[in-house]
């Protein structure tokens, strides 16, 4: 993991904003193989499953040969060139949570879990997560592989020194608010003058957007990024910026300011633990983990799909069912920092002992419950590209001193534009 995966979501929307989102694919006739095939082949990024996992799958379906590809650079666009025919499909894909929206109007292209078994197992896994993966008609085409259940993430010895609370279950009770929090910020500044409490606004925005069950297109495919939700969220976003609580920070100084201590907390999913550490080796012991104020948020998480021209597919889903079931889950979190779908998977060893790095914290305590709270809400196709502008303006409030009033009217004029070029009435 590194600074793209941290900043991802930034990336996904500019990307969408830019080249559009219908994942549009070709015919896909013809076949890789017999429906019996004993061949599958399966694409993931790095990162994006367990290796481990992986490679023990290949020996526990000794009858298949599971043809692994590691797939570096834009796996998206990658994986729209190999669905054009059946021949250079995978017969199992991996969709990063990101893209997964922007699949569903294309839903034939890949095949519905349920018919496979997957309504039987669905009772194990976060039904908001399939949500995500569901067609408006029902059909289900992902299986989630992880999520990214938010949380703040704070200097322990420098909410002392101002004189807040420092320990978890307190910093999460009585900082429970956006506006607790930011006071908490302002007093931390006044104490200690070089650490702010947030990173950037655009990330207040994100927690507070993910917060809802509204987004910024509703399901008869409505441009809703004018309504009072998504106002709501900006204005807590704002917030921050004028209580000068806010480092500003939208480049790569990110890591030297975790560091010197110039970010004082992080607002981030449950794999920002990893880029913390490897931000910021010598703070190990001084961060804890504390609950996101005004409720659960979640950034991030993926899922692996079937081509509807699998070549297998009831060894393809049995293939998947395992590598993604609550003990292989639990591998994927400690090899890969992968968040468990499946719930069981929260009171296995791999999940509660502590972490070292965080004081010794079990911090399974505040990712377990928010992970089964996180609010299920509608995602369109076009929503990663008309919510682009929002952060832009975000950025520009505070690269440029932007007036916010006038950020927030561009932001919509320029996110109507975008929705009406993608479909949206």
């Amino acid at each position: 993991m590194d600074l793209s995966r941290r900043r991802f979501l930034e990336a996904a929307v500019l990307t969408a904003a830019t080249a559009g989102l219908t994942a549009a694919c070709g015919d896909g006739s013809g076949s890789s193989g017999g429906k019996d095939s004993k061949t599958l082949k399966l694409w993931y990024w790095a990162g994006g499953m367990s290796d481990k996992v992986v490679a023990d799958a290949k020996k526990q379906f000794s009858d298949t040969t599971l043809k692994t590809s590691v797939i570096g650079g834009d796996f998206k666009t990658k994986l729209l060139t190999g669905l054009k025919t059946a021949q250079t499909a995978p017969d199992i894909t991996g969709i990063k949570g990101e893209d997964i929206a922007s699949f569903l109007p294309n839903a034939n292209r890949f095949l519905d879990l349920n018919e496979l078994g997957m309504d039987k197992l669905a009772p194990e896994y976060l039904s908001w997560k399939l949500k995500q993966a569901t067609t408006q008609d029902g059909k289900l085409i992902g299986f989630p592989i992880d999520i990214g259940p938010c949380a703040v993430y704070y200097r322990e010895d420098l909410f002392a020194k101002a004189g807040l609370p420092t320990d978890p279950a307190k910093v999460s009770s009585e900082l429970s608010t956006w506006d607790a929090f930011f006071e908490a910020g302002v007093e931390l500044h006044k104490a200690v003058p070089k650490s702010f409490l947030v990173n950037n606004i655009g990330a207040v925005f994100s927690m507070a957007v993910g917060q809802g069950t509204k987004r910024f297109i509703d399901e008869d495919n409505t441009f809703i990024g004018d309504q009072d939700h998504i106002r709501a969220a900006w204005s807590t976003a704002v917030k921050a910026y004028t209580l000068g609580i806010d480092a500003k920070i939208n480049d790569n100084t990110w890591n030297a300011a975790v560091s010197n201590g110039t970010v004082a907390t992080g607002l981030g999913a449950a794999w920002y633990a990893l880029d913390i550490q490897n931000a910021a080796p010598g703070t190990k012991g001084k961060w804890r983990v504390a609950s996101l104020p005004s409720g659960p948020s979640n950034l991030g998480g993926s899922f692996l799909c079937l081509p509807s021209t699998c070549a297998n597919p009831e060894k393809a889903f049995e293939i998947v069912s395992w590598m993604l079931n609550p003990e292989n889950q639990a591998r994927g979190f400690t090899d890969a920092a992968l968040f468990p779908t499946a719930p069981a998977a929260y009171k296995l060893p791999a999940l509660t002992g502590g972490d070292a790095f965080f004081g010794g914290q079990k911090t399974i305590e505040i990712f377990g419950p928010a992970a089964e709270k996180i609010p299920a809400a509608y995602e369109a196709p076009a929503d990663a590209a008309v919510s682009a502008p929002y952060y832009s303006e975000l950025t520009s409030i505070e690269a440029k001193g932007k007036d916010p009033e006038a950020a927030w009217k561009d932001a919509v004029s320029q996110a109507k534009r975008i929705a009406q070029r993608q479909g949206v009435k």
